[in-house]
């Protein structure tokens, strides 16, 4: 063959063309098959042969061309045998390329065909010869007319067919990613690459793993002719179902066939991180590429998953989509919630819909994946986590303070945001090390900024952060001691928060302690008075977390350890001798402290109880400057009244007077931390036989003196009168003046140290009847005081005097209710009937209780001792709840005769109003242990000792709903409407607990129903407490459209007709609807009214968006007559039923005012949801050319002949009646305020109503298979 080759060769080198012809006319098809095959393999001369055959192969002669044609289909499978080597095969390709242009129609066609045959049988599998394909088909769509079957076709035409034959057969796996990137270089129409491009998607399933992102690869470059939605749209769906699959997978792992092949975790999360990067990168190029991206999810966040999340995470690492991306995330972000808000609040939407997609699983999601080296994603999640608390953080409320408090759970779409912020950040933090310090910078850097808004959120983030890697933290220690630096000039709640979260790198970290410590003594210097109060918080927080060895273990002292600190072995790093020359040293800088404001004083004495709990042994030094302290502002002369000077504790600054010495609180403190140590001292002698002397001989020295003083100060406060603290019932106490201020600060202070004393001498009394004598006699000068200033302080227009707070301990008030009600020791009878048999001091406790549970539910702590300790504080509620059910329930209010005569609330009030405040703080601060303080109260017959909440839950739901049925029972005169409330408040809060699905809600419900059907008690405030359960209750079990119908007819037969020629049928489905309350009924069922509509509107955008995206489909929804989609069905029967309800309010004769502004209001808003409804029914025809239902023609028929005139009517009235008022001047300024509202509500209406009208004049128009008989 040699011989042959190296003629053709020589030949072709020559002029002669003619001998060249002749030469290869005498050579058989096979010799010259062998020639080519023999050189190709030698990869010697093959280009210079092939060039030689077809020189002497003139395609104008039929030899030539067959000749040529037989060189094309030898050599396109030689080039896919893959015995040649690469740059062999590729010079052949080239070569063949450059003369497809010189073959005949027909030979091109029988080229094509070759092609399409062995992608078919699939011979096409290393796709080397397929870079000729494009140009054979380019060619043959050049020629004029091509023999095809019996007939002709057009070479356009002919490439036509054979595309659609190519696509509609079954391809090789291996040749999918071959032929995606040859048709790159085919032109074709955008039906044919549609086809294709759906073609190359279904082919992604069949595929390994591997050859997803090459594939992805080459389909995005084919996207620069078209089809890029429908390109991005097909990986984002590959990719979702393969991580549902992979779902699917974990979750029933072991049940699943072991056939079934399933993808590795760690490959499917590379081949998708690869994917991502090839798709960024394409946007990158072509910006049209990245529009169509975004615009898929502008419309719907339905579509979103994890990888989608992933990818636009990355996207945004563009500059140019960085802005639309996160405005993207944060609208699919906030939407998901409230839907999910609307969808658990709505048992109507529960039951129409299946499932929630829930954006920030998605988000969580992609977090967790980002661990398998998605380094371009990690910088996108730490952006929208910062961006996501910046926008949805807590706002400033009025001068500055946050509206939100952090101990909430959070509730509102807005907070559940920001709390996914928090998480996608301290997630990223664990996961990825790279962006640790970046992180904790950011969250550095804006708790030093932003001092103007709160940043209880960053703070919450930092402990976290803190908790979860201290170690990680102390490499980026630097960064928290720059913190430190800024500390002085940050709010005081600010700094109080980052101390703690800090505190247990404190115990590891030398250099951070030594760092903070001289920060704090500069700021103990500080101009600022927040500065020094910083110091202050501090130096204590310092004092409570290192310990001096030999002080009590926390267990010991019953101390509850904070969950925000981690377990470090303090004794391993620090010898205790340093540690107490260290407390020591923090001790006499806060002596410094004794000398300053009042504020700063205040938290001196309000820290050092926790200091000696948790470091027993700086207890001497402690004691001691609380004694030194004292004694400044105590009267040492047993003879002299008052036992305190009242002068050195004020001061002057030009004409006002300030308080100096908190003397209450400083004696508050005294006192808590002699009664501890006189308990540890009893407890360790119990315990030990053996003590150090000296220190015990220290300890009774201060201890006498301190019992000495408090003993003298309890005598002569009982002795003293009013006149000498320089009080009198008749001198002024205005905070108008400064005589006023001064004699309210002496009165507070006066107050409080009477309210210590009191718990002393409780304390130390040991139920001794002379004792408790005394701690009446000290309350009667507390009460005679108190009520002074109650007078006072309500004579002035505006009110001048808030109640001091209490100084009672938490723990101490939670003791004296128990014994003062539930106490039944024979022992202790006598002396406790001295407390109990005045009224008064029982009031006081109670009032108390009250207000130390307001506190804890406004601000999550209390003040004194144990205040701060979250497990003890609700230990003590357990036991408040425990009295306060026990004295409501075995106690009836009607015994309480006294009560009545007065203005004040009765002790059962006052009970009731506790146990509602513990029910809402629990549910607020202690969401999780509701069951566990139900189940701590004792109820006398025993039954509820029961595991189940639930259970424990209805028990007390039926103890108050027996209590509130006694109260209905009883004659109308004997109501209690005040206790009703709170029973209905309690009854609301406590239902919250049930589950809508328990046997027990419905019985609530059923119960519910039947009071409102029953009841017929002329009480609004009642009436709308009640409803408003109803409500609340009902929306959770069915949809409530019936309950307004028949509420509806219940206020229309009360109120009677606007003709007043019209007689109303007496109804009353709900007797509690009368006269007096129908006003208050009305304005409730409207704002049901508004809540269902809110629920049809969010309903029908849902609809209208899924048939946008339906519209891409081939149309198989499809609606035959008489036929509806059940979204649609429930959305016409709610309308329906809600016209009824509206059309019996709009006859009704309301009263002028707020109920007829609310009703024109929510009949505009109405129409407009009609006329949103109607152009949805366009859409749909328009696209589907299907018949109108039958129900949504009924609608339309209900709206035009039934609402829409008595519309019109109501309006009549509704101006006339605004205009029929008296002369009376402040009557006519409301009317013309309410006029004005009316007139731009009518207005509103009429439009809402014209629009209605002219969209079913459309809609008849455009529907010709069922007209509806007339418009509206």
């Amino acid at each position: 063959m040699k011989a042959e080759m190296d003629k053709i060769v020589s030949l072709s080198l020559g002029e002669n063309t003619a001998e060249l012809q002749k030469y290869l006319s005498s050579l058989t098809n096979d010799q010259l098959i062998s020639v080519i095959t023999n050189s190709a393999l030698k990869g010697k001369k093959v280009g210079t042969t092939i060039k030689g055959i077809f020189k002497g192969s003139p395609p104008n002669s039929t030899e030539g061309s067959n000749r040529r044609l037989l060189v094309y289909e030898h050599c396109i499978p030689l080039c896919e045998s893959g015995e040649l080597q690469t740059e062999v095969a590729a010079d052949i390709i080239g070569l063949l390329m450059l003369e497809t242009h010189t073959l005949s129609g027909s030979s091109l066609a029988q080229l094509a065909s070759l092609f399409v045959d062995a992608i078919k049988v699939g011979k096409m599998g290393s796709g080397k010869s397929l870079e000729l394909f494009p140009t054979v088909l380019t060619a043959l769509a050049a020629c004029e007319a091509l023999a095809y079957g019996k007939g002709e076709l057009s070479g356009e035409e002919y490439k036509k067919q054979l595309i659609n034959s190519l696509c509609s057969s079954r391809w090789d796996p291996q040749c999918v990613i071959h032929l995606t990137t040859m048709f790159r270089d085919v032109p074709l129409s955008s039906d044919e690459l549609q086809f294709l491009v759906e073609k190359v998607l279904r082919m992604f399933t069949k595929l390994d793993l591997q050859e997803i992102p090459p594939l992805v690869y080459q389909l995005l470059l084919l996207s620069a002719k078209g089809c890029k939605k429908q390109v991005l749209d097909g990986i984002i769906n590959y990719f979702k179902e393969q991580d549902v699959q992979q779902e699917e997978e974990q979750k029933h792992g072991e049940s699943l066939d072991l056939e079934v092949q399933s993808i590795p975790q760690d490959q499917l999360r590379h081949v998708e991180g690869t994917a991502i990067l090839h798709i960024v990168f394409a946007v990158r190029l072509d910006h049209e590429l990245g529009r169509e991206f975004l615009k898929s999810f502008k419309t719907s966040y339905v579509d979103l998953c994890p990888f989608s999340v992933a990818l636009l995470l990355s996207v945004a690492r563009i500059q140019r989509y960085e802005e639309q991306v996160f405005d993207l995330l944060k609208g699919a972000i906030i939407k998901s919630f409230k839907d999910e808000q609307l969808q658990q609040g709505s048992k109507f939407l529960q039951d129409l819909l299946t499932g929630h997609c829930s954006v920030a699983q998605m988000i969580l999601d992609t977090v967790k994946n980002s661990v398998f080296g998605w380094d371009h994603v990690t910088q996108g999640l730490v952006q929208l986590g910062f961006f996501l608390l910046d926008t949805f953080g807590p706002k400033p409320g009025p001068f500055g303070k946050s509206t939100e408090g952090s101990a909430t759970v959070a509730r509102t779409p807005t907070q559940q945001a920001c709390k996914l912020g928090g998480q996608v950040l301290l997630q990223s933090f664990k996961m990825h090390e790279p962006i640790r310090g970046e992180i904790l910078e950011q969250v550095l850097n804006r708790l030093v900024t932003k001092t103007a808004s709160p940043v209880n959120h960053y703070l919450d983030l930092f402990s976290d952060i803190v908790v979860s890697a201290p170690m990680i933290l102390l490499e980026s220690s630097s960064k928290v001691t720059e913190t430190f630096d800024h500390m002085s000039y940050l709010p005081l709640a600010t700094v109080q928060g980052l101390l703690k979260a800090v505190q247990p790198l404190l115990k590891i970290s030398m250099s951070l302690k030594d760092a903070l410590i001289l920060v704090l003594r500069k700021a103990m210097f500080s101009s600022q008075l927040d500065g020094r109060k910083s110091a202050v918080t501090g130096f204590l927080l310092l004092l409570k977390n290192f310990k001096v060895l030999g002080s009590l273990a926390s267990s010991q002292c019953s101390q509850a350890i904070s969950s925000s600190q981690i377990q470090v072995d303090v004794h391993s790093r620090y010898n205790s001798a340093a540690n107490e020359a260290f407390c020591l040293e923090i001790l006499s800088s806060l002596r410094r402290c004794l000398g300053q404001q009042a504020d700063v004083r205040l938290m001196l004495y309000e820290g050092f109880y926790d200091v000696l709990r948790r470091n027993s042994q700086l207890a001497s030094s402690i004691m001691q400057t609380l004694f030194s302290q004292l004694r400044r502002y105590y009267e040492p002369e047993q003879d002299l009244l008052p036992p305190v000077k009242l002068e050195p504790c004020i001061t002057a600054h030009g004409d006002q007077i300030y308080l100096q010495e908190p003397l209450a609180h400083l004696v508050s403190c005294t006192v808590h931390c002699l009664m501890w140590l006189q308990n540890m001292r009893q407890s360790a002698q119990r315990n030990a036989d053996n003590s150090d002397e000296e220190d015990e001989e220290e300890e009774e020295g201060y201890q006498s003196d301190l019992q000495a003083i408090l003993e003298s100060m309890t005598r002569r406060m009982i002795k003293s009168e009013l006149e000498d603290f320089e009080l009198d019932k008749s001198a002024e106490f205005s905070l108008g003046s400064s005589v006023g201020v001064k004699n309210n600060i002496y009165a507070v202070l006066v107050m409080g140290v009477y309210e210590v004393l009191m718990e002393y001498n409780f304390v130390k009394a040991n139920y001794s009847k002379s004792c408790f004598e005394e701690l009446i006699e000290l309350f009667s000068r507390y009460h005679k005081l108190s009520e002074i200033l109650k007078e006072k302080s309500g004579k002035g227009r505006v009110p001048s005097h808030k109640t001091p707070r209490s100084l009672l301990s938490m723990g101490f008030t939670s003791t004296l209710v128990t014994v003062l009600f539930r106490d039944t020791t024979q022992s202790r009878e006598e002396a406790l009937s001295v407390l109990r048999s005045n009224g008064e001091f029982v009031r006081y406790t109670v009032s108390v209780v009250v207000q130390k549970i307001q506190q804890l539910e406004e601000t999550g702590h209390t003040d004194g001792p144990d205040g701060q300790s979250t497990d003890r504080t609700f230990r003590f509620l357990c036991d408040m709840t425990s009295v306060l059910m026990w004295r409501y329930t075995n106690i009836p209010s009607v015994v309480e005769e006294a009560g009545k005569k007065e203005k004040r609330s009765s002790l059962s009030q006052l009970c009731l109003e506790g146990l509602l405040r513990i029910f809402t703080t629990c549910q607020q601060r202690y969401p999780d242990k509701m069951a566990q303080l139900l189940s701590a109260m004792e109820s006398a017959e025993g039954d509820a000792e029961q595991d189940n909440g639930t259970e424990i839950n209805y028990f007390y739901i039926r103890q108050f709903q027996r209590a509130l049925f006694t109260q209905l029972t009883g004659a109308e005169e004997d109501f209690n409407s005040k206790e009703a409330q709170l029973l209905v408040s309690i009854l609301s809060v406590l239902s919250r607990q049930l589950k809508p699905s328990s046997q027990q809600f419905v019985q609530m419900i059923t119960w519910t129903v039947k009071i409102c059907k029953e009841t017929s008690f002329e009480d609004a405030a009642f009436s709308k407490g009640l409803l408003s359960l109803l409500f609340n209750l009902h929306v959770l079990y069915k949809s409530p459209v019936s309950l307004l119908l028949e509420l509806c007819q219940d206020i229309h037969s009360q109120l009677g007709d606007i003709d007043q020629d019209v007689e109303v049928e007496k109804q009353s489905h709900f007797t509690i609807v009368n006269m007096k309350t129908a006003t208050t009924a009305t304005l409730l069922v409207l704002s049901q009214v508004d809540r269902v509509l809110d629920e049809v509107d969010w309903l029908i955008a849902r609809k209208k968006s899924q048939t946008a995206s339906d519209k891409l489909g081939s149309g198989e929804a499809t609606q035959t007559a008489g036929q509806q989609d059940a979204v649609e069905k429930a959305v016409t029967v709610q309308l329906g039923t809600l016209l009824t309800a509206l059309n019996e309010l709009v006859q009704t004769a309301l009263l002028p005012g707020t109920c007829t502004i609310t009703l024109l209001r929510e009949l505009s808003r109405t129409y407009t949801i009609l006329t949103t409804l109607v152009k949805y029914y366009i859409q749909v025809c328009t696209s589907q050319h299907g018949a109108l239902p039958t129900r949504f023609e009924k609608l339309v028929k209900l709206s035009g002949t039934h609402l829409t005139p008595q519309c019109y009517s109501f309006i009549t009235y509704a101006q006339s009646g605004e205009f029929s008022c008296g002369d009376d001047k402040k009557k006519k300024r409301r009317n013309e305020v309410n006029t004005a509202g009316s007139v731009r509500t009518l207005n509103s209406h009429n439009h809402n109503t014209f629009t209605v009208s002219v969209s079913l004049f459309y809609l008849n128009v455009r529907k010709q298979p069922r007209t509806l008989n007339k418009p509206v």
